[in-house]
């Protein structure tokens, strides 16, 4: 899977998980998903997608063998499944408010 593949396929997993239809818009760059002031940041990189959602660390304990960085943002590299059903929960949880 490449990353824009990747990208897209979290983005779907979003939008599908989002209480209402999230507000897409660029922040400093970085794609970025709000409902109200809650929102979520799918940050692409070469080999992997950051994903910076408030939920997620809540959810580190479902998530062993992914990295977190110090900010508390997800690492999803491309060699690793992607864990839909804990992201569904993560991105729901963080665009609720």
């Amino acid at each position: 899977m490449e990353v824009v593949d990747m990208f897209e396929h979290l983005r779907q997993l979003l939008f599908d998980s989002a209480p209402c239809e999230p507000e897409e818009k660029l922040w400093a760059k970085l794609p970025s998903y709000y409902v109200g002031k809650s929102f979520v940041r799918l940050i692409p990189f070469k080999d992997h997608i950051n994903i910076e959602a408030q939920a997620a660390l809540s959810h580190k304990e479902e998530l062993t063998g992914y990295k977190f960085t110090p900010k508390g943002m997800l690492q999803i590299y491309l060699r690793q499944d992607i864990p839909s059903e804990i992201l569904k929960r993560i991105f729901a949880e963080t665009l609720a408010g």
